[in-house]
């Protein structure tokens, strides 16, 4: 079956003049025309693939094959660029303007069985050595990233994992620490600096104190942040939805009202290119809200109250068979926690609201969650409420690494070299004895 889809793709490739010219002129380095007009001289011949069918041949082909794919072949240039909601990790040098290229998290690295430190190891070893993704003027370059450890200081999202204040949670959460730093200086990584997801995607938004409400792939994470430190024993909400449960209910309402569609694909471009949250839900049910969009290789289709019912799980979740607390409520019930801990005298740190998540991009949601935010709080507490919508999607923790990489007192403050963590490591020894 691989060899069947390896014929496929270079039959395909192979009859591309375009793929033959680019070719002889860079033999290291792959070219992409960003722009439409590109793509029509090809004809989009492997877009005419179903979705599903098409990733099959990509996992099957080698990184160059997969590379030469995205000259013929819009979806894949799609694919490659599009991260918002992808449960995907970003990566890339920090002089760059974006990410260089995105890769599945070391989570799904091995048998979930295996040592994390095994499974780490194969991740990290995986992104220094992938393809990555360039911007070149208006086109791209695909290169091999093939990184050297030693060459380059590392910054590492640590995901927003094992949430309670609980004596397990935060042994969980320092042996996940002390994991990755134990597998890249045995990569001989010369620095590493390990922050919490949502840290960084609150420095992406040019703060250092608020609450950090984070649409992740399977759950929504509610985060409060004081002066760069997560405050966990103020409290962290998680809801059991996030940017998966999203895509499926507007399957769901899609095959209510048979509008036929090809994959789950098909399904995520239309939430991202045509639903919205709605800022009063009743008046936008009298509305007409008809709209199109074309999915590359599917054609074109139509969404009308589908558009706005998909973002309104968030604020009514029982709509979706989600037994769990509203985004606002939950937000609402942070700031009591926040505001009843009296960790400063500045009463005003937890009203800051950052969204971040490929989700969280939905036009209409930092509206809606800031005007159902008002309505739910006491006016004490609704007053000077801002919250600020993610600037970089899904992206965000990436650039607020980028940030703080980008500063003087990098090296010297955020980072932890190799003998630093081994002297810690020997005391943490000695006193657990």
């Amino acid at each position: 079956m691989a060899m069947l889809l390896r014929k496929v793709l270079e039959s395909v490739t192979s009859s591309s003049p375009r793929f033959k010219t680019e070719n002889r002129q860079r033999r290291q380095v792959f070219v992409v025309d960003s722009s439409e007009r590109g793509f029509e001289g090809l004809g989009g011949t492997l877009d005419r693939i179903p979705a599903d069918v098409f990733m099959q041949i990509l996992k099957s082909v080698g990184p160059k094959e997969a590379a030469r794919a995205s000259l013929v072949c819009k979806s894949w240039q799609f694919l490659i660029s599009d991260n918002r909601g992808s449960g995907y990790c970003k990566y890339g040098y920090s002089k760059y303007a974006a990410p260089s290229g995105r890769s599945a998290t070391f989570l799904e690295f091995g048998n979930i069985e295996s040592p994390m430190y095994s499974r780490l190891r194969h991740f990290f070893a995986t992104i220094y050595s992938r393809f990555g993704v360039l911007p070149f003027g208006l086109a791209y370059l695909y290169i091999r990233m093939q990184v050297k450890p030693s060459k380059y200081p590392t910054v590492v999202s640590i995901p927003i994992c094992h949430y309670d204040d609980t004596e397990s949670a935060k042994a969980a959460r320092r042996q996940l620490k002390e994991t990755i730093y134990s597998v890249l200086f045995d990569m001989n990584v010369p620095a590493v600096c390990a922050i919490n997801q949502a840290t960084l995607a609150l420095f992406a938004a040019r703060r250092i104190s608020g609450i950090v409400v984070n649409i992740g792939f399977h759950v929504t994470s509610v985060v409060p942040i004081l002066r760069g430190k997560v405050m966990r024993e103020v409290g962290v909400e998680v809801l059991g939805q996030g940017a998966v449960k999203l895509t499926g209910y507007l399957r769901e309402l899609m095959q209510k009202n048979n509008i036929n569609f090809d994959s789950l694909y098909t399904v995520r471009a239309l939430k991202e290119n045509l639903c919205y949250v709605a800022i009063d839900y009743e008046a936008e049910m009298q509305k007409d809200t008809q709209a199109s969009f074309e999915v590359r290789g599917e054609g074109w289709f139509t969404l009308s109250k589908e558009r706005f019912q998909t973002g309104e799980i968030l604020f009514r979740p029982r709509m979706g068979g989600v037994h769990t607390m509203a985004l606002h409520q939950a937000v609402a019930l942070c700031m009591h926690h926040c505001q009843a801990s009296e960790v400063t005298c500045d009463d005003g740190w937890f009203k800051t609201v950052v969204l971040a998540g490929g989700s969280a991009c939905l036009p209409g949601l930092t509206e809606r969650l800031e005007k159902e935010l008002r309505t739910f709080l006491t006016p004490s507490m609704s007053e000077g409420i801002r919250v600020i919508p993610p600037q970089y999607g899904a992206e965000s923790a990436w650039f607020g690494a980028k940030i703080i990489s980008n500063m003087s007192t990098f090296r010297d403050s955020w980072c932890m070299t190799e003998n630093q963590f081994r002297q810690k490591s020997r005391r943490s020894f000695i006193t657990s004895w």
